[in-house]
């Protein structure tokens, strides 16, 4: 592991002034990714329990080792948006932003006297990233929605399965992970876009559903084209050949032989040049017809080695192969240190815990850790004290449990 080191470059995104509304995982993860880039980030918590990601999954010193990544570089203010004077001082943050997130249900910010119109009267420049399940506006804008419910409704879900089998899921929370980088692509658009363009900011809508739907690649146009209903296939990718999860002695490989040159390559390494030089299986369209019996080939040779053995003789063949990493194989992968993936970080507990680094890699400007996830309401006295606060103003908010 490395201890991600401090850097003398500057932040790409210093100066910009993020406050985070949102919890659990796809507002969470935008402030993430922005405040990686230098971005501060200031993040509103309900008094008491805070976000609901600090108790998911598995605890350390009561806290979730997810949080110490999914609020890393982030300021926490513990803040009762309920109350009037709450709402006031959100007001007051958001008026000196550049950037707001929330994920609330639509009309959450609305009840509350900060709706776009409100806000953007109090700060022209405002950016407003917001993430739902449905989107700000439709039929199913007041439906709840989750992320797994935006990956089924995005056309996802019916393709993760074996063939007549139930729908699985991938095993991470894709479809808001999926809204929350589509989520940065806008705010850094809109970034640009009051640089250039005088100064205005604007919202940016994001449905979990739509984000999905956003990358199944031809799912439509084959069906508007055709009729065609994509249905399950498994670990294969229909309509591409081969590439497939083949059958070793002790796991599974994962072959992407589907270029032309590639294709060859591999079929004289598994000894069947037949195939590797027969013309109607010269390009794609043959082997999708016969993919059935290419894959059968592949996975007869695979079956009676072991997966050290495939990747070993694939790799000199220059065909694309891998194993299926477990988080065991990831730790320990020499790859995955070299370009520092796996980090070192500090939590504030006294701690050192392993983590992912930071993607994409900026040469210029790369992301990093500069502070630990915080405690709730760590930086409350300290956000309220830049706002202009006194000792006793602060002391009778947190008596009235308006702050903590």
């Amino acid at each position: 592991m490395t201890t991600t080191p401090p850097t003398l470059t500057p932040a790409a995104l210093q100066g910009v002034r993020v406050i985070e509304m949102g919890q659990l995982i796809a507002g969470p993860f935008a402030g993430k990714t922005l405040g990686e880039f230098g971005a501060d980030v200031i993040k509103i918590e309900a008094p008491g329990a805070g976000d609901p990601l600090r108790n998911w999954r598995l605890i350390q010193k009561g806290t979730s080792v997810w949080w110490q990544v999914q609020s890393r570089n982030k300021r926490s203010i513990a803040l009762d948006l309920r109350s009037p004077e709450g709402q006031d001082i959100a007001r007051q943050l958001i008026a000196e932003a550049d950037v707001l997130i929330e994920n609330f249900r639509p009309g959450t910010l609305e009840d509350w006297g900060m709706g776009w119109e409100e806000l953007r009267k109090l700060n022209p420049g405002l950016v407003m990233l917001r993430i739902s399940g449905y989107g700000q506006t439709g039929p199913y804008r007041d439906m709840p929605g989750f992320g797994v419910i935006g990956e089924a409704m995005g056309g996802l879900r019916h393709l993760t399965a074996e063939p007549g089998r139930v729908p699985v899921r991938v095993g991470v929370s894709i479809g808001d992970t999926l809204a929350a980088l589509h989520g940065v692509i806008g705010v850094m658009m809109a970034l640009y876009h009051r640089k250039v363009n005088g100064g205005a900011g604007q919202v940016i809508d994001v449905a979990l559903h739509e984000a999905v739907f956003n990358v199944m690649e031809s799912l439509i146009p084959e069906y508007s084209a055709f009729g065609a209903v994509r249905e399950a296939a498994g670990s294969a990718l229909p309509g591409i050949a081969p590439s497939n999860a083949y059958p070793c002695r002790d796991g599974y490989v994962l072959v992407a032989g589907n270029g032309d040159s590639i294709f060859k390559r591999l079929m004289e390494t598994i000894g069947r040049s037949d195939l590797g030089n027969a013309p109607d299986l010269a390009n794609n369209a043959g082997r999708v017809k016969r993919v059935a019996e290419i894959d059968a080939a592949i996975g007869a040779w695979t079956q009676t080695r072991s997966i050290q053995e495939v990747l070993d003789a694939l790799n000199a063949a220059r065909v694309p192969v891998g194993r299926v990493y477990t988080a065991k194989d990831i730790f320990e992968d020499p790859h995955y240190k070299a370009r520092d993936m796996i980090l070192t970080q500090h939590t504030r507990d006294g701690d050192d815990i392993a983590v992912p680094g930071i993607v994409p890699k900026l040469s210029a400007t790369p992301g990093q850790i500069r502070s630990s996830a915080p405690h709730l309401g760590d930086d409350t006295d300290s956000v309220l004290q830049q706002m202009g606060l006194s000792a006793d103003n602060i002391a009778t908010l947190r008596q009235k449990g308006i702050v903590a």
